[in-house]
């Protein structure tokens, strides 16, 4: 009897480097295996992949040639119950030229002899939140003569050095020197249009996530945007505490949930919330591990440069069955 196998594609399994036709390469997980795909594009709605991959028939295990024919996501109908971005690296990048420049300003108003390079704040990133940030840093590189002794005062010196530096911040903000990333505004316009709940889940100060939304976006879209920041939770990311709280506020389900996201601790964060994620790279997490994101892109993108909308983050939410 001739044996037939079917094949599984969930929609979450493509790592997308790009959504543009010319694409030539996407990442495709399949159990415990990780296969790279070639993909030619016949058309902006179709392409073809080719792999080689160990596949269970009735027969036994086999190694054979698998070709697969895939519709890259088309307008679905299904749209998600809530859409929820990161706020630093995702709306703006903001970490390199923005928040490590205000923490220098602070940390040099105050006379504490510390500077952090580029370098050295890309590694500060894999801490989330600035006061824990600069805890981390201080208990590692020995704190500064003018820091007090007790644990206890030194959070209300952190606190003051994190105040200072959110009102340094948010000067920026308010002068627009730093632009939103390309397609932030088109796909948050996407989804308040079609009634999806969209909401900001950041480990930065409340006060400076919503001057970046108001600011940036505007107050006619801040009026409809949920910030959920700051001290909002305990726990920072990677803990999922602070998606789960924006899920249970919004009265949505977290597997209806799609997390645009740029780090690696973000990523974590809505995966442990069972939520889908996309990640678009920043200067900062380029190099990061992405595999158990949903989608990873560049950006977001405004048309003709446009990587991906609102029926992409809703075809997420769908599994795929081909033959």
């Amino acid at each position: 009897m001739a044996s037939s196998t079917t094949t599984f594609i969930s929609s979450a399994s493509f790592f997308c480097r790009t959504a543009h036709p010319k694409s030539s390469l996407a990442n495709f997980k399949r159990k415990d295996h990780e296969h790279i795909l070639t993909s030619s594009f016949l058309d902006p709605t179709a392409f073809t992949l080719t792999l080689s991959s160990s596949i269970t028939t009735p027969m036994g295990l086999r190694r054979l040639p698998c070709r697969v024919n895939c519709a890259a996501a088309s307008p679905s109908s299904t749209l998600p119950a809530a859409l929820l971005f990161d706020c630093d690296g995702v709306l703006v990048d903001t970490e390199k030229d923005g928040h490590r420049i205000s923490f220098n300003e602070t940390f040099q108003e105050r006379e504490l002899g510390v500077t952090w390079d580029v370098d050295l704040y890309g590694e500060l990133l894999k801490i989330g939140g600035g006061k824990e940030r600069m805890t981390a840093y201080f208990n590692q590189t020995g704190w500064p003569a003018k820091a007090p002794s007790s644990e206890e005062e030194r959070k209300f010196f952190i606190a003051s050095l994190h105040k200072r530096k959110t009102e340094l911040f948010m000067a920026l903000i308010e002068k627009r020197l730093l632009p939103l990333r390309p397609g932030v505004a088109k796909l948050i316009d996407q989804a308040l249009s079609q009634g999806v709940n969209v909401a900001v889940c950041s480990t930065s100060n409340e006060k400076a996530v919503s001057a970046i939304v108001s600011n940036l976006l505007g107050p006619e879209r801040a009026e409809k945007i949920k910030i959920f920041a700051g001290d909002v939770v305990p726990r920072k990311k990677p803990d999922p505490a602070i998606y789960l709280l924006a899920a249970s506020t919004l009265g949505v389900e977290s597997s209806r949930c799609v997390v645009v996201e740029d780090s690696a601790i973000g990523l974590a964060a809505a995966k442990a919330a069972g939520m889908k994620c996309i990640v678009t790279k920043s200067g900062y997490t380029a190099d990061e591990d992405f595999l158990n994101a949903d989608a990873v892109f560049d950006f977001i993108g405004d048309p003709p440069e446009e990587r991906f909308d609102l029926a992409f983050c809703g075809s997420l939410l769908e599994k795929q069955y081909v033959s």
